[in-house]
Protein backbone atom coordinates (compact mmCIF):
# COMPACT_ATOMS: atom_id res chain seq x y z
CA UNK A 1 0.00 0.00 0.00
CA UNK A 2 2.75 2.11 0.82
CA UNK A 3 4.38 2.07 -2.52
CA UNK A 4 1.12 2.70 -4.32
CA UNK A 5 0.76 6.36 -2.54
CA UNK A 6 4.42 7.14 -2.70
CA UNK A 7 3.98 6.71 -6.74
CA UNK A 8 0.61 8.54 -6.78
CA UNK A 9 1.71 11.56 -4.15
CA UNK A 10 5.12 11.67 -5.83
CA UNK A 11 3.04 12.30 -9.47
CA UNK A 12 0.31 14.27 -7.04
CA UNK A 13 3.34 16.80 -6.10
CA UNK A 14 5.13 16.62 -9.60
CA UNK A 15 2.12 18.06 -11.50
CA UNK A 16 1.09 20.53 -8.71
CA UNK A 17 5.00 21.85 -8.44
CA UNK A 18 4.68 22.23 -12.25
CA UNK A 19 1.24 24.27 -12.46
CA UNK A 20 1.89 26.31 -9.36
CA UNK A 21 5.57 27.31 -11.57
CA UNK A 22 3.51 27.95 -14.75
CA UNK A 23 1.37 30.10 -12.99
CA UNK A 24 3.78 32.03 -11.47
CA UNK A 25 5.62 32.66 -14.47
CA UNK A 26 2.85 33.25 -16.62
CA UNK A 27 2.83 31.34 -18.89
CA UNK A 28 0.87 31.72 -22.27
CA UNK A 29 -1.67 28.18 -21.91
CA UNK A 30 -2.24 29.73 -18.16
CA UNK A 31 -3.31 33.32 -19.66
CA UNK A 32 -4.78 31.71 -22.32
CA UNK A 33 -6.96 29.23 -19.81
CA UNK A 34 -7.57 31.99 -17.02
CA UNK A 35 -9.14 34.51 -19.99
CA UNK A 36 -11.54 32.10 -21.22
CA UNK A 37 -12.73 31.30 -17.59
CA UNK A 38 -12.80 34.81 -16.30
CA UNK A 39 -10.06 34.94 -13.88
CA UNK A 40 -7.94 37.99 -13.29
CA UNK A 41 -4.58 37.97 -13.69
CA UNK A 42 -3.80 39.41 -10.26
CA UNK A 43 -5.35 35.95 -9.09
CA UNK A 44 -2.63 33.46 -10.33
CA UNK A 45 -0.13 34.13 -7.89
CA UNK A 46 -2.16 33.10 -5.37
CA UNK A 47 -3.40 29.95 -7.58
CA UNK A 48 0.11 29.10 -7.88
CA UNK A 49 1.11 29.23 -4.29
CA UNK A 50 -1.72 27.16 -3.47
CA UNK A 51 -1.09 24.72 -5.64
CA UNK A 52 2.71 25.17 -4.20
CA UNK A 53 1.18 24.97 -0.63
CA UNK A 54 -0.37 21.51 -1.49
CA UNK A 55 3.05 19.94 -3.07
CA UNK A 56 4.92 21.16 0.06
CA UNK A 57 2.17 19.08 2.39
CA UNK A 58 2.33 16.36 0.44
CA UNK A 59 6.21 16.35 0.29
CA UNK A 60 5.37 16.57 4.30
CA UNK A 61 3.30 13.81 4.18
CA UNK A 62 5.53 11.07 2.40
CA UNK A 63 8.49 12.98 4.91
CA UNK A 64 6.66 11.48 8.00
CA UNK A 65 4.26 14.32 8.82
CA UNK A 66 1.20 12.14 7.95
CA UNK A 67 -1.55 15.32 9.31
CA UNK A 68 0.64 17.67 6.78
CA UNK A 69 -0.09 15.10 3.97
CA UNK A 70 -4.03 14.89 4.33
CA UNK A 71 -4.65 18.28 4.97
CA UNK A 72 -2.73 19.13 1.57
CA UNK A 73 -4.22 16.65 0.04
CA UNK A 74 -7.92 18.07 1.02
CA UNK A 75 -6.67 21.36 0.47
CA UNK A 76 -6.01 20.16 -2.88
CA UNK A 77 -9.37 18.39 -3.79
CA UNK A 78 -11.13 21.69 -2.56
CA UNK A 79 -9.40 23.26 -5.08
CA UNK A 80 -9.37 21.24 -8.44
CA UNK A 81 -13.37 20.83 -7.42
CA UNK A 82 -13.81 24.67 -7.96
CA UNK A 83 -11.80 24.64 -10.53
CA UNK A 84 -13.97 21.33 -12.06
CA UNK A 85 -16.82 24.00 -10.62
CA UNK A 86 -15.46 27.52 -13.07
CA UNK A 87 -14.96 25.37 -16.10
CA UNK A 88 -18.57 23.97 -16.08
CA UNK A 89 -19.93 27.92 -15.44
CA UNK A 90 -18.06 29.20 -17.59
CA UNK A 91 -18.62 26.62 -20.17
CA UNK A 92 -15.43 25.70 -21.22
CA UNK A 93 -15.16 22.19 -22.00
CA UNK A 94 -12.39 21.79 -23.74
CA UNK A 95 -9.92 21.99 -21.16
CA UNK A 96 -11.70 20.46 -18.42
CA UNK A 97 -9.55 17.43 -18.43
CA UNK A 98 -7.00 18.93 -16.88
CA UNK A 99 -8.26 20.19 -13.47
CA UNK A 100 -10.30 17.16 -13.86
CA UNK A 101 -6.99 14.51 -14.39
CA UNK A 102 -5.47 16.97 -10.93
CA UNK A 103 -8.94 16.41 -9.49
CA UNK A 104 -8.45 12.60 -9.47
CA UNK A 105 -4.84 12.08 -8.43
CA UNK A 106 -5.44 14.75 -5.05
CA UNK A 107 -8.76 12.43 -4.75
CA UNK A 108 -5.97 9.66 -4.86
CA UNK A 109 -3.42 10.90 -3.06
CA UNK A 110 -6.29 11.79 -0.12
CA UNK A 111 -7.28 8.38 0.20
CA UNK A 112 -4.71 6.45 -0.19
CA UNK A 113 -3.11 8.88 2.76
CA UNK A 114 -6.30 8.12 5.05
CA UNK A 115 -5.73 4.30 4.29
CA UNK A 116 -2.11 4.44 5.67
Amino acid sequence: MFIAYALVTVLTIAVNAWAATADFMKAGFVLANSAGLGISQSWLPLLGALKAAGAAGLLLGLLGVPFAGIAAAAGLVLFFVGAVVAHVRARVYASIVIPGGFLALAVASLGLALAR
